[in-house]
């Protein structure tokens, strides 16, 4: 399912809202480097779980994978990365990436404590002429069903900075949205792998809704 206007993904994300409609899939990000791509195992389950069911979207219920270079990435509207550590794009997988996002695709890029100082050259690779600059508070990825007027939650404390959106514009539209500093993704997982209380769970859960949301019906 090859996708080139963004009409076509908001039409896939009506159709998702029927019981009837089939399902949608998302996808986790492989990528090479050695970085731990494949972390956060209950995540993504878990946020297309509450999409499901606070949302009444149809997502498919457990997540694909899907490597940074396969035409196979265009089969999926919204593609989630992650990871503690080394990412690298060879230059055939940051020129796909280009044209999936380019032509409609979306991608969030959640930094698992570690990944930032590997991620920003290679997004480079991707759209040489872009920088990640940060996501202003008004904009509508913060203003979906969950309103975040300060922007992301804070899930995990590690270096005394503020949770930060970043994102790469182009031509006007967020095609990438990278939260810095926040642990999303640690957020969706189950309580159980950093106890972390119940209300810091819902917002960060909420904001994953949130990205959902937006990368299916926004421009």
């Amino acid at each position: 399912m090859h996708f080139a206007k963004n009409t076509i993904l908001v039409f896939l994300f009506l159709s998702a809202l029927s019981v009837s409609a089939q399902k949608l899939k998302i996808a986790k990000l492989k990528y090479g480097g050695g970085g731990d791509w494949y972390a956060n195992k209950s995540s993504l389950p878990n946020l297309i779980r509450f999409c499901n069911h606070q949302l009444k979207t149809n997502l498919n219920a457990e997540e694909e994978v899907v490597e940074a270079g396969s035409p196979e990435i265009f089969s999926y509207p919204f593609v989630h990365m992650t990871g503690h550590g080394n990412v690298v794009f060879s230059s055939a997988e940051a020129q796909n990436l280009r044209k999936y996002l380019m032509s409609g695709g979306f991608l969030h890029i959640d930094d698992n404590y570690g990944l930032d100082k590997f991620l920003r050259p290679e997004l480079k690779k991707v759209f040489p002429e872009l920088s990640l600059v940060e996501v202003p508070f008004d904009h509508p990825i913060y203003h979906q069903k969950y309103t975040f007027p300060k922007g992301l939650p804070k899930v995990h404390e590690h270096d005394n900075k503020p949770a930060q959106g970043f994102g790469l514009f182009w031509e006007g539209r967020l095609v990438c949205f990278y939260t810095y500093e926040c642990d999303l993704g640690n957020g969706w997982e189950d309580q159980a792998v950093y106890n972390d209380p119940e209300e810091i769970r819902q917002k960060a859960l909420q904001m994953g809704a949130n990205i959902i949301t937006y990368a299916f019906t926004k421009d």
